[in-house]
């Protein structure tokens, strides 16, 4: 603060200016307040639960979309293979066809049969490799590389199925448990719980201790000429007397929020649950499948190798080496396509129990 003052043409009361700085800090520490203060740090560190949660949510579904892509692409991969061994087979069978033809032990029309299998089989192998590519595109989308990466896929294994062999109860307390949708719906069920507990110790008494330091005065008031230290100690204590029932209505929002959010968890619970009874049972069909569907595969191949052996030596025609060729496609195709329910049907479980993480990746 600076103040002059200007007199002219008085010599008994000269200019004068005063230069003085007035500084002050108060601190107020409050001691009780009905929990007031500890609701809203609980309050705090359940919305931090239930961000966290959410955040394992959205972790989640990333993982998910890349997996299923990967699997996508996984299965389409085994599906070019399986083209091309059958394209090979068509070609063998035609080689056959025209050497039987030579030596005048078959038909033209075994020759002209054989030719068109195989040009089918060509055909079936080229749709397969522009789905591989289009599935290994969608895959470099989902982990955000760029459209010249190169990526070479794993070996196309069948999954175990051990570890999914639970009984549902089994599940869906895990679910009840871990599920990150769950636990950020009880995380925000307890945080408007303790909002009730602070909005209602709003309306109550409240005690603090206060202490004051004014240097050179107090703020708002005039210059003091003279350097002044005051030292103020004490206790605050405040008594909400009437708020035109603004309280009460506060106090009722909370708890209805409270209501809201029960609702709101009581309907996340029993979507997830269905959600998991629902995966749960795909997921044990889709492993009964995987067995019966290498039973299938196994059969057809035996198949193959002895009417294309019967073909070789003259004791089979065409229509059975096509046949059987055709089963055996038929049966690679259903061995791929249950693989693939059987890992979307796991995938979906897991998804649905909450426990796919970097634990369940590895």
């Amino acid at each position: 603060m600076r103040d002059h003052t200007h007199t002219p043409n008085n010599k008994f009361q000269p200019s004068t200016t005063l230069k003085n700085t007035t500084e002050y800090a108060s601190l107020t520490w409050r001691l009780f307040d009905f929990g007031g203060r500890d609701a809203n740090q609980r309050s705090a560190g359940d919305l931090l639960d239930a961000a966290l949660a959410d955040h394992d949510a959205a972790l989640q579904k990333t993982l998910t979309n890349v997996i299923s892509a990967y699997f996508d692409a996984q299965s389409a991969q085994a599906t070019q293979n399986s083209k091309l061994k059958v394209e090979q087979y068509a070609q063998s069978t035609l080689e056959a066809a025209q050497r039987r033809e030579v030596r005048g032990a078959g038909a033209a029309s075994d020759t002209l049969q054989a030719a068109t299998a195989l040009a089918k089989a060509k055909l079936d192998r080229s749709r397969a490799q522009g789905t591989y590519q289009k599935d290994l595109s969608i895959l470099r989308y989902a982990l955000g590389l760029p459209e010249s990466t190169h990526l070479t896929l794993g070996e196309d294994l069948t999954d175990p199925t051990d570890n999914i062999k639970q009984d549902l109860n089994s599940w869906l307390e895990q679910t009840q448990a871990q599920h990150p949708a769950i636990r950020s719906a009880r995380a925000q069920v307890e945080a408007a719980k303790e909002k009730v507990i602070s909005t209602r110790s709003e309306g109550l008494p409240s005690l603090d201790m206060t202490g004051n330091f004014y240097q050179n005065g107090r703020p708002n008031q005039g210059l003091n000429p003279q350097k002044t230290d005051e030292t103020l100690a004490g206790f605050t204590l405040n008594i909400p007397l009437f708020s035109g029932f603004d309280q009460t209505y506060k106090i009722r929002g909370a708890q209805a929020q409270v209501e809201q959010k029960e609702a709101a968890l009581q309907d996340t619970e029993q979507q997830t649950l269905m959600e998991v009874v629902k995966a749960h049972a795909d997921a044990m069909a889709a492993a009964d499948n995987l067995k019966y569907s290498q039973d299938l595969l196994t059969s057809a191949q035996n198949a193959v190798a002895t009417v294309q052996r019967k073909f070789d030596k003259g004791a089979s025609d065409i229509l059975d080496v096509l046949s059987t060729q055709s089963a055996l496609a038929d049966a690679e195709q259903q061995r791929i396509q249950c693989l693939a329910e059987w890992r979307s049907a796991r995938l979906r479980l897991l998804t649905s129990v909450g426990g796919l993480g970097m634990s369940g990746v590895e």
